[in-house]
């Protein structure tokens, strides 16, 4: 069956380094959409202009869209804050972009942002996230482009509440929401039903998938609809609700054996099943 919802996949997950043998695993699939954080073994935006030249002919050579850029704006420590809350594992990327240079990348519209490192009081932190995404919103209007905030288990917006809590806080046009499930679980909230019900569903912009269990606090991650989250009703859920967006995979599961990508492999075939309801 053909998905009714676009599928894509945050190519990297399939190979950081070779962006020839993620399109064409992904296009295997029955992908159609790219989002980039890894190109050529480098963070996007690290990429020299000549290889954004370069992956911008791959993209359209294979026929993919880019559909959003992965940046990890926002992903830092906030200055002058609570302690971070060391429970949750954090991936360092050096966060210290412009919207004025994410614009210029290979027409994507939604950019991916967080809300600083998870503190132990993140309440706390609350009035300086609202601050800091307005900021992005206000210069992201002048481009036409979309900041997409992502609910992220070890940022200070981690769940479907606190990401409807700063949502109706700032209600901006070009602020809306990266939907992640699957850190909502881990953040210890059921993400569906019951978190994504609470959502103001004209504020997702984007969904990632994966999928996992939780061990304690450690997640623990596999194949896409065979965890805890409730795939098979949130991606009904979507569509019922009008969302047309992308479901974008984000495989984080090691794969069989360590193998990542056979993984991403398995996650993208059960993404597409789910998608096609």
């Amino acid at each position: 069956m053909e998905p009714k919802l676009r599928i894509a996949a945050i190519t990297d997950e399939f190979s950081p380094t070779d962006l020839g043998v993620a399109l064409d695993a992904m296009s295997a699939i029955g992908m159609t959409g790219a989002e980039l954080r890894v190109v050529f073994g480098k963070n996007i935006m690290d990429l020299t202009e000549e290889e954004l030249t370069q992956a911008e002919a791959m993209l359209d050579a294979k026929g993919f869209t880019v559909i959003a850029i992965a940046s990890p704006i926002l992903k830092c420590t906030l200055p002058n804050a609570p302690d971070v809350d060391t429970r949750f594992q954090q991936d360092m990327f050096n966060a210290k972009y412009t919207i004025d240079d994410l614009a210029k990348f290979l027409g994507a519209k939604v950019i991916r942002v967080f809300s600083y490192w998870r503190t132990v009081e993140p309440e706390k932190c609350f009035d300086a996230v609202i601050s800091a995404l307005k900021e992005l919103a206000d210069r992201a209007a002048e481009h036409d482009l979309i900041i997409g905030l992502e609910n992220e288990h070890a940022c200070n917006i981690a769940t479907a509440a606190e990401a409807t809590q700063a949502l109706n806080a700032l209600p901006h046009p070009n602020l809306m929401l990266v939907w992640d499930p699957a850190n909502a679980l881990v953040s210890g909230e059921v993400p569906f039903p019951g978190g994504y019900a609470g959502l103001p569903k004209d504020r997702i912009a984007h969904v990632h998938a994966k999928d996992c269990h939780m061990d304690g606090h450690k997640p623990v991650w596999g194949p896409v609809g065979t965890r805890d989250v409730d795939w098979k009703g949130q991606v009904a859920g979507l569509w019922n609700d009008g969302y047309r967006g992308w479901l974008s995979l984000e495989t984080h599961w090691a794969g069989p054996g360590g193998d990542k990508f056979a993984g991403s492999t398995i996650c993208g075939w059960n993404l597409r099943g789910l998608a096609a309801m």
